[in-house]
């Protein structure tokens, strides 16, 4: 049976419980329900691809509906999460013609015909229980851990089924574990298989499992240790510490970060991996290398900010090292690591790269602006391995938020976000890409 569908089932078992129980629970009455509206304009000016046709202008309207229960009262308390995401096409980009003068599909599912569906849905269900300060769910997730993340930069955002335990039983520590089978990706509505970056269609795993913890050695110091194994692909440890320090002007917050990758499985057999289970990299020694297209990767990062008086500026680097790039869940169509590198349009994740970024940031509130905010990043890539040699790349982002703070439309949020993205890698492509995005979420309960 499907994880949603046994989510389903326990929780249709939930509702069932005697109304006396639920009551006494205050299984309704810890309820909560929002729903979210989120207007998306996208547009990206590719630079270097025949007849621009893989250029993308795409405009939608999207819906994402939260309900969350409260528990039954008892030594174990059950509940249910409900999830709803429905997006509808305001302009699809581009049509069925050959070749397209634009290419729709970065906002909406696409028709046999590859134009843009008028409108899409998906939806989720996770039933959960708690017992003490553990709490499990079974169903529909949305994990933010080192090891996996979902992906929220278009329309609607990607989900997970599966199921976790989340423990607090010890004072600073929080444990958690689980595994996950499919997802659904952010312009998709089918449960698909998992896999990496450089496999090959049809190559798909259902197991990918992670466990790990954050442990609070003071209150300005937290330390993370997180294990992720993606069956056939790859196993992978990470470790992380970030420490806040104040300053006598100004604060100082460390995000260092490591991860060591490894193969797994098929991918580490040449059999397996002429199935498709490979990873992205480069292999100097061409098809003739017996270890081509196997995991083989250590990433280490740190980055440092310095705030004072709505000011932050951050400072980082990272190195990329083995013989393949960085391995993560990724099924081509929307995806994020857990990277200081990881923004706008690049990654910064090939074998062999090393990348220096910087990042100045103002909140207006400062200025006597609240809700205004702006961020200018740029991240300078090189060493990359490829057949060319060593290749470089480089990235400039610039976002501009501000969120209504009174009136009647109090919390309606306004995003402009603008990159640019430049490559000397033959596999890469230079583009120039706006995202203008308007927010605005509703209490249900």
């Amino acid at each position: 049976m499907k994880s949603s569908t046994l989510a389903l089932a326990i929780a249709a078992g939930t509702f069932g419980l005697s109304l006396s129980h639920v009551a006494n629970a205050a299984f309704f009455e810890d309820s909560k329900a929002k729903l979210d509206l989120r207007n998306f304009y996208y547009d990206l000016n590719n630079k270097n691809t025949a007849n621009n046709n893989a250029e993308a202008n795409e405009w939608g309207q999207g819906f994402i509906f939260n309900y969350t229960s409260g528990f039954t009262e008892g030594t174990v308390g059950f509940g249910v999460d409900v999830i709803g995401l429905y997006g509808v096409r305001l302009d699809g980009g581009g049509d069925s013609s050959t070749p397209r003068d634009r290419a729709p599909g970065q906002l909406f599912p696409t028709e046999t015909d590859g134009s843009a569906v008028r409108d899409y849905s998906k939806a989720g269900a996770t039933a959960k229980l708690r017992v003490s300060k553990t709490e499990v769910r079974l169903g529909t997730l949305l994990p933010k851990l080192p090891v996996v993340n979902f992906n929220d930069g278009r329309l609607l955002p990607q989900t997970f089924d599966g199921g976790q335990i989340i423990s607090n039983e010890i004072d600073g520590l929080t444990l958690t574990g689980g595994q996950l089978e499919h997802t659904k990706t952010r312009s998709s509505t089918d449960d698909i298989g998992l896999r990496i970056g450089g496999s090959l269609a049809g190559a798909d795993t259902n197991k990918f499992y992670f466990a790990g913890g954050d442990y609070k050695v003071t209150k300005d110091l937290t330390a993370q240790y997180y294990y992720g194994n993606l069956d056939d692909y790859y196993k992978q440890h990470f470790l992380g510490l970030v420490h806040n320090l104040a300053l006598p002007v100004g604060s100082l917050k460390t995000d260092l970060r490591y991860f060591d990758s490894s193969s797994d499985g098929k991918n580490s057999s040449t059999a397996g991996r002429a199935e498709g289970y490979r990873s992205a990299g480069y292999w100097a020694a061409g098809a003739a290398d017996p270890d081509r297209f196997e995991v083989d990767n250590r990433t280490w990062s740190a980055l440092f900010t310095y705030s004072l008086s709505g000011h932050s500026l951050s400072a980082g680097y990272q190195q990329v090292s083995g013989d393949s790039a960085f391995p993560f869940l990724n099924q081509g169509d929307g995806s994020t690591a857990y990277l200081i590198t990881d923004r706008q349009i690049g990654k910064f994740l090939s074998a062999g790269e090393r990348t220096w970024l910087a990042e100045y940031g103002y909140d207006f509130a400062s200025a006597g602006v609240p809700g205004l905010k702006a961020t200018l990043t740029y991240l300078s890539g090189d060493s990359i391995d490829a057949a060319e040699g060593d290749r470089k790349e480089w990235e400039r982002d610039f976002r501009l938020d501000y969120t209504l703070q009174e009136g009647a439309l109090k919390g309606l949020g306004f995003s402009w976000r603008n990159a640019s993205l430049r490559s000397n890698v033959s596999t890469t492509t230079d583009a120039d890409e706006n995202r203008l995005i308007v927010s605005y979420s509703i209490p249900l309960l």
